[in-house]
């Protein structure tokens, strides 16, 4: 294990970890709306927020999926020191974490049962940028509408077709993240 990989975890764990909770929770209770996580200084290619939220929504029970340029040593190492978080892969994770491509095709994680719909996936999306534009999101959390620039409109419509079943998604940019769960209707923005 490399030294970098001992480094980069909260400095200040309680009160860092509550404050991105509290914005992770934030983020999933009013979706399509932009939360700023700090604290994390995790390896690249991981940004601040998706560092932040592993360390706070990670621990030995909860495998997590490691996509593409994200599937490297550094990233491996500093999960396993800070959070002791398991790999697995996409069929049986309950975090996914890369860009929209290496996390690519959504089919193959699991999206809970009638019984247990909470028994499914959260991916962890690290996009270019985090914008207030682009489809229109309606739902639950959401006054009358919000707009988020979405990696694929369609998949997120295919997504929240399967509710009660399917996929929670985190996008993450920097030290900025946004959530789109679920329950959330999204459309092709007008104009």
């Amino acid at each position: 294990m490399q030294e970098q990989s001992l480094q980069g975890g909260f400095s200040c764990e309680p009160i860092e970890a509550a404050q991105a909770f509290r914005a992770a929770m934030s983020a999933m209770a009013r979706p399509g709306r932009i939360e700023v996580m700090a604290g994390a200084r995790p390896p690249a290619p991981m940004s601040v927020a998706a560092g932040a939220l592993i360390l706070t929504l990670c621990d030995p029970e909860t495998p997590v999926y490691l996509a593409g340029a994200w599937a490297c040593a550094e990233v491996r190492d500093w999960i396993t020191f800070h959070c002791g978080a398991p790999f697995a892969d996409r069929a049986t994770c309950t975090f996914a974490l890369g860009d929209w491509a290496s996390l690519s095709p959504l089919s193959a994680y699991p999206i809970g049962t009638p019984e247990y719909p909470d028994r499914s996936a959260t991916l962890i999306v690290e996009v270019p940028v985090l914008a207030e534009q682009g489809a229109t999101l309606r739902g639950p959390g959401i006054r009358d509408t919000a707009t988020l620039l979405l990696p694929e409109v369609a998949a997120f419509q295919s997504n929240s077709a399967l509710f009660p079943l399917g996929l929670d998604f985190f996008l993450t940019s920097g030290e900025c993240l946004a959530a789109v769960p679920r329950t959330i209707q999204v459309s092709q923005s007008e104009g």
